[in-house]
């Protein structure tokens, strides 16, 4: 089963599989909301990994990248919600509450769990009950009905990551897997080939990548790749030109550069600096 549908700069995924997909680390320039329901999952964020339970929830930003990692064939079952921060902060302009005040005012990669006290666990699955009949049945005024949810919906989020006491997060993440993970966050600019990181760390390159796919479920030169390409994005929205992207992000050969930045992002450098400018 799946409900798939889009309004309003919205996008909500309902999906129930008996099989668990094929997912590779992504990186979007939406906001997520993750609702864990069934399967034997670990969520990758960053540099942190969360073993997930029935009834979990997870935020990321756009700067954040992160990946499913399925343990074994488990039935699986969530709920995501993507949307533009644009659309929310538009909606909520003349209100002094900051319904991304979650996604964006905490360190990158960090606190992306939220504790839900069991009552918010119920008017979550109420709000995810109406929004999965909005979608099935849609009449007049269902953007409007969407949007207020939402509202609710980000409200709801943003009590609970403020006032909730929450445990620190487990993170399942080798031991000797997370001073390279560190260190790649901070030398992106650097040399971080398997030799490079071989000569670092002491760590024989086949044992190190066969240990990130063992942890992840993907290879560590994608892994690179895709932070090389959120540094790009920061850097692009923040004004530097397309050269000064391509070098900061320790990409050394710019038209490389240029082709894997549209592969991956959906457009060119120059143009994706002209949007977010």
């Amino acid at each position: 089963m799946r409900i798939h549908h889009e309004m309003k700069g919205i996008h909500y995924i309902h999906r129930r599989t008996e099989q668990p997909p094929k997912m590779d680390f992504h990186l979007h320039d939406r906001f997520e909301i993750y609702f864990f329901l069934s399967g034997d999952v670990h969520y990758f964020i960053e540099k942190n990994v969360y073993p997930l339970a029935y009834g979990d929830l997870l935020i990321m930003n756009n700067r954040e990248l992160h990946k499913a990692t399925f343990r074994s064939d488990e039935p699986y079952e969530n709920i995501v919600i993507h949307f533009d921060p644009e659309t929310i902060r538009q909606l909520t302009s003349a209100f002094s509450f900051d319904l991304l005040d979650c996604f964006v005012n905490r360190p990158l990669g960090e606190q992306n769990k939220i504790h839900l006290l069991p009552h918010q666990q119920d008017e979550l699955f109420s709000l995810f009950h109406k929004m999965d009949c909005l979608f099935r049945q849609p009449a007049d005024g269902s953007d409007l009905l969407l949007a207020t949810y939402m509202i609710e919906l980000l409200v709801l989020l943003n009590r609970a990551f403020r006032h909730n006491q929450s445990p620190l997060p487990a993170s399942v993440v080798p031991e000797k897997l997370a001073p390279i993970l560190d260190y790649i966050d901070h030398h992106l600019d650097h040399d971080l080939s398997l030799e490079a990181l071989e000569q670092q760390f002491f760590m024989n390159r086949y044992y190190l990548s066969r240990l990130f796919r063992q942890s992840t479920g993907s290879t560590i030169h994608e892994y690179i790749l895709l932070k090389r390409i959120a540094r790009a994005k920061k850097l692009l929205y923040e004004g530097h030109n397309v050269t000064d992207a391509c070098e900061l992000s320790g990409f050394n050969d710019y038209s490389n550069f240029i082709r894997m930045f549209k592969r991956i992002v959906g457009v060119p450098p120059g143009r994706y600096r002209k949007q977010h400018s």
